[in-house]
């Protein structure tokens, strides 16, 4: 199996000035800049920099390392290099601190800037080095440690990573910012290296101290998912349906979730051990009757989204899948005021526009099909279906060259589909031995 994407493209996606900047206080916020562009796969994940702007709380503060007062010449040639280092010169800024670094060898400063303005250039190789002598010079320097471990982080090497952030976290208050950070940098480095039981208590305590992160996680319910945690499964899952049960990372989980189990009925069995606990609590019906939906368990799975609506009238994702329950049993009478609610609730929602216009296709309402079905292919290009319904539809309307654009379309995204399973699996089989199990992949 291949290395864990989401992973690899959050450790490598360093972009400038992630360091903390030395400006002679703590007060001036770092400079940073966009993360990288998102793949489909990796959304949830990198987009958010899992949500976490790691480097962005680094307190580096180097600007204010005591030392004894050097010459005046020296003095505007420490001012030139922290003028320099903050206009973002990034050459001209190491030159200066060079020559500052000659007069002053003993100091851990220039040695510590020189760090700051490699690990700024992606240069992490460097930048280690140079973190680790002005840390051997001034262990006290704060922001020192933090660093040097995210320089050990991004540049690829997480075991020493983890040695520099736990060292740092003994030392920290457990709700302090820094700690938060340590706490995810350390999971997501144990997770890297395919140690999901190591991963999973890290990240359990980073997400309860941001309650509003999915990919984060995400990460979670996979590290729990991969070393057979199945009741913190089971917990991330309602936290992630609370959240947003509309989202891929829920859709992912509850697939997932099954898939690693091998055992649908037992897995099934959690969740309504679950309901039967609290049957009013908030998204518990809607948990199982979601997870009967996947398995297309669709009387079951009614049964329980109902009971969900029944506590929560304006469920959004609660109404939307009972309809498309309902649609699948072929009621489409009961489906339709359903989804004309959700539509009501948000009209944003690509699976509501694409049922809404199978129900008033079967009810021969061909425009009000029309227009939901061109409003579904604008939300969701890439939806082999809901191409594949407009070409019927046309084609039930006479519209034969616009059913054949439509069809087409849908041909063109199942190929695709296709080739990229068959090319997943051709890598899968072409990779060389490894003595490490690599972590699995996220799904799609």
């Amino acid at each position: 199996m291949p290395a864990a994407p989401f992973f690899y493209a959050f450790m490598f996606a360093h972009t400038p000035g992630q360091e903390r900047e030395s400006k002679g206080d703590c007060s001036t916020p770092p400079h940073t800049t966009p993360a990288i562009g998102k793949g489909s796969q990796v959304k949830l994940v990198v987009q958010m920099g899992i949500g976490l702007g790691l480097a962005a709380m680094v307190a580096n503060c180097l600007g204010q390392t005591k030392a004894a007062p050097p010459k005046a010449a020296l003095n505007d040639t420490r001012q030139t290099a922290l003028t320099l280092e903050q206009q973002g010169k990034n050459a001209a800024a190491e030159a200066a601190w060079r020559v500052y670094l000659k007069a002053h060898p003993a100091s851990p400063e220039p040695y510590a800037h020189l760090g700051l303005l490699a690990a700024r250039q992606q240069r992490y190789k460097e930048a280690v080095p140079l973190y680790r002598k002005a840390l051997a010079i001034g262990p006290e320097v704060p922001g020192l440690r933090l660093n040097l471990g995210l320089a050990l982080f991004k540049g690829g090497e997480p075991k020493q990573a983890i040695v520099e952030f736990d060292a740092l976290l003994k030392n920290q208050p457990p709700d302090s910012p820094l700690a938060q950070q340590l706490n995810t940098l350390i999971g997501m480095a144990h997770y890297g290296l395919a140690q999901y039981a190591e991963a999973a208590p890290y990240l359990r305590v980073a997400a309860a101290h941001d309650p509003g992160n999915l990919p984060l996680r995400l990460a979670l319910a996979h590290s729990c998912l991969w070393s057979k945690q199945n009741q913190c499964v089971l917990d991330v899952y309602k936290e992630i349906l609370a959240l947003d049960p509309n989202s891929a990372e829920a859709d992912m989980l509850a697939g997932e979730a099954l898939d690693e189990m091998k055992d649908n009925a037992g897995a099934t069995e959690m969740f309504r051990a679950d309901v039967k606990a609290n049957p009013k609590a908030p998204n518990a019906h809607f948990g199982l009757g979601y997870l009967l939906w996947a398995q297309k368990k669709f009387p079951e799975a009614a049964k329980e989204l109902q009971a969900e609506v029944d506590n929560d009238p304006n469920h959004l994702q609660a109404l939307l899948y009972l309809a498309d329950a309902d649609i699948q049993m072929n009621q489409m009478d009961a489906a339709r005021p359903l989804l004309e609610k959700v539509e009501h609730l948000d009209a944003g929602v690509p699976l509501a526009h694409l049922d809404l216009g199978i129900v008033y296709s079967e009810a021969e309402r061909n425009e009000d099909a029309l227009r939901e079905l061109i409003v579904a292919a604008k939300l969701a290009p890439q939806d082999v279906n809901v191409h594949w319904r407009l070409a019927r539809l046309y084609r039930s309307m006479g519209r034969k060259d616009e059913a054949k654009v439509e069809f087409d379309k849908a041909s063109t995204l199942n190929k695709q589909a296709d080739e990229d399973l068959h090319n997943k699996i051709a890598n899968a089989h072409a990779k060389p031995a490894q003595t490490v199990p690599p972590a699995p992949p996220p799904a799609n």
